[in-house]
């Protein structure tokens, strides 16, 4: 839900012209490690300039966890969300 709300789109777009970016998981994924999280505000230049973004696509990835272990509490999420607590990196697997 958070990386909809980032990114203004479904979770799924096969309408879109760019294959890579049809599943918002993968593209969403692809766009932090690529270091290109421009692209998935592009539209916004709000969005594209404000400073909490990494950290909010970081909290998504993290919730998205294909092993429900590794995705955070409710509770650390929202705080994740206020700054309240560091969001360490996410590992690398997440569902396809």
């Amino acid at each position: 839900m958070l990386l909809e709300i980032i990114s203004c789109r479904k979770c799924t777009d096969f309408q879109t012209q760019n294959e890579e970016e049809a599943i918002i998981t993968d593209w969403a994924n692809d766009c932090y490690r690529g270091h290109r999280l421009d692209k998935l505000v592009e539209n916004d230049d709000d969005a594209r300039s404000d400073t909490r973004l990494e950290r909010l696509v970081m909290v998504a990835i993290w919730c998205i966890q294909e092993d429900p272990c590794l995705r955070p509490s409710m509770r650390n999420v929202i705080q994740m969300l206020e700054g309240v607590v560091a969001v360490p990196m996410p590992p690398i697997s997440f569902p396809l």
